[in-house]
């Protein structure tokens, strides 16, 4: 027997009584929202979320009952609205790499602070380089906390997909520009 407050539940109520699909729209705005704002600020976080849960509510009737979770559809949706606000989010991680307010949280040792500042403009740095795809995949999994599979589904694609993407981004993350593939620096002399 079908839970009558699983999403796939909710959702099918909601074709014939609008107002359930407000449950839906309490159960995931906030994580929608978190995510949308570390993709694309907070200037464009509440557009995303509206936008998100306004495509949901006029696609509902498309939703697949089959399907019990409507988060990866949700942040399926809101991946596709960041897209359109790219310009908006390289904005932001140009402006993480100047500002960091991690940084200001660290106490005691001001090197420490310093490293901090540093290792975060490292970091934004290197996303905003990753390829669109694999930066959608990553922050998927570490910012809106979405598994292989529910990240494959947010994006239509194969699972594989999403586990090459995802290492694929992990290395590059973690190799410096200095250093090749294989983690070590290139001594080759450089053509001139």
């Amino acid at each position: 027997m079908q839970d009558v407050n699983n999403d796939n539940t909710v959702i099918a109520r909601s074709v014939t009584d609008p107002s359930a699909f407000g449950e839906i729209f309490h159960r995931y705005a906030g994580a929608v929202h978190r995510y949308a704002a570390r993709r694309a600020g907070d200037a464009v976080a509440d557009d995303v979320t509206s936008e998100t849960f306004l495509i949901a509510f006029q696609r509902r009737t498309r939703f697949d009952p089959a399907r019990e979770d409507a988060r990866p559809w949700l942040f399926g949706i809101a991946t596709n609205l960041i897209h359109r606000h790219r310009i908006a989010t390289a904005r932001v991680l140009r402006a993480m790499e100047r500002s960091t307010p991690e940084a200001e949280a660290v106490t005691g040792d001001p090197d420490d602070a310093l490293d901090a500042q540093r290792e975060v403009a490292r970091l934004a740095g290197r996303i905003r380089r990753l390829s669109a795809g694999d930066r959608d995949c990553l922050l998927l999994f570490a910012w809106a906390e979405l598994s292989y599979d529910e990240i494959a589904e947010a994006l239509h694609i194969p699972v594989g997909t999403v586990k090459s993407r995802l290492n694929r981004a992990r290395r590059q993350i973690r190799t410096t520009p200095e250093e090749g593939e294989n983690g070590r620096a290139d001594t080759a002399p450089q053509p001139a």
